[in-house]
């Protein structure tokens, strides 16, 4: 019988090194922040990793470690059970996180004087990772409608076919706004990629984290053309909450691609994976669909609850329909208030720790992101504060 797991449990993360919850007072200027920013979980992990490390450990010597055979299958079986994805393991590359694989990607695939297309408001390393290594930033703003966002295909259209675009970061599901993208739309950026020769770089970190029957579709899926002009990078870390233990897959189906990613790795000398991260990530892939599916109908429960507390009791706010993510995007543009002004009402007189939208580009302010991966009790205080400081 499958283990029932508990996530309302409340577990005390102060005191062990964790940014969210020993950092957040110090990043905000705040005094006792609820912590409901950085995209990690506040649940424990499967018990299947736990044990695969605590036996790891006993072993007592962690020496340099290699991607066993082992490893690279139970990341296929889990590509092809969740996202009926049949990859080939040799496409499965390693970086240490998806931020530094697409940070190796723009520096390894593009030139100075190139250009990198984004697609705001969007996780904010996507802009950071163009202009860390001076490429010229063009960005696609999503389409915002009656709380709507979609891409707006002949802007698009009209950036891509700049020749010096030669490369697009997509986020897919989509972070902060939650949108998980259709095959439709995934074909039809497709078309345009191919037809003006731009590869893309689908970021697809929270591809098993989809709610409202949504589909998740790996990019690489939708035509053979994708998959041969595509970088995929996948992680178990928000999956599995292993985002510490610094391991992540970058699938490459294209030998090419391939064999200039693994150029980059070398170059930098990132290519040896964290022995711990190898275990977990193994054992999750392997053990860790049935609490996956509880986690995702715990968190679908957590997202209703803040969007009916808003409607009912502050409707000038409202969260965006999440789809994919535990990222709520909540939207308080009806206010009418500057982003500063916003930024300090949440920390100064809710309380709240709190990513706020506009750095996440210019078409986020007015928004801020909230962490819905927590107990509900935590949310649950998290709204109580934030009305009694609007009624305050």
């Amino acid at each position: 019988m499958e283990p029932t797991y508990n996530f309302d449990r409340i577990i005390d993360r102060k005191e062990t090194a964790s940014i969210k919850w020993d950092e957040a007072d110090h990043i905000f200027g705040g005094d006792h922040l609820t912590p409901l920013w950085v995209a990690d979980m506040d649940f424990r992990v499967p018990d299947e990793v736990t044990q695969a490390l605590s036996e790891r450990v006993r072993h007592g010597i962690y020496g340099y470690t290699s991607r066993s055979d082992r490893y690279l299958s139970a990341v296929q079986k889990w590509m092809a059970e969740r996202h009926q994805w049949m990859i080939e393991k040799e496409w499965i590359c390693h970086s240490p996180g998806v931020v530094t694989a697409l940070n190796l990607i723009v520096n390894g695939f593009t030139k100075a004087g190139d250009k990198v297309l984004i697609q705001p408001p969007v996780y904010p390393p996507f802009a950071k990772a163009v202009l860390n290594h001076h490429r010229e930033l063009v960005t696609n703003p999503l389409t915002y409608d009656h709380g709507i966002y979609s891409i707006d295909f002949a802007d698009l259209e009209a950036k891509l076919s700049d020749p010096k675009v030669t490369l697009m970061l997509l986020c897919s599901p989509h972070n902060p706004v939650g949108r998980v993208w259709s095959i439709k739309e995934l074909k039809a950026l497709s078309t345009l990629a191919v037809n003006y020769n731009v590869l893309i770089v689908s970021d697809e970190i929270h591809s098993d984290l989809v709610f409202n029957d949504c589909h998740h579709a790996p990019y690489a899926t939708v035509s053979e053309e994708a998959a041969a002009h595509s970088i995929i990078c996948t992680a178990p870390s928000k999956t599995f909450n292993l985002a510490g233990l610094q391991i992540s897959n970058v699938i490459i189906p294209n030998q090419s691609l391939r064999r200039n990613y693994l150029k980059e790795v070398r170059r930098f000398s990132l290519g040896e994976p964290n022995t711990l991260g190898i275990a977990a990530a193994e054992a999750a892939y392997r053990y860790g669909a049935n609490w996956l599916d509880q986690c995702l109908v715990y968190i679908k429960k957590n997202a209703d609850y803040v969007s009916e507390f808003l409607e009912h009791n502050l409707p000038k706010l409202r969260m965006t329909p999440l789809e994919g993510t535990y990222l709520g995007w909540i939207d308080c543009t009806e206010l009418g208030w500057d982003k500063m002004k916003l930024q300090r009402f949440l920390t100064n007189e809710a309380g709240l720790a709190l990513n706020q939208g506009y750095t996440f580009g210019a078409e986020g302010a007015g928004f801020f992101r909230i962490n819905l991966a927590c107990p509900r009790s935590l949310l649950q205080d998290a709204m109580r504060q934030l009305y009694a400081a609007f009624h305050e």
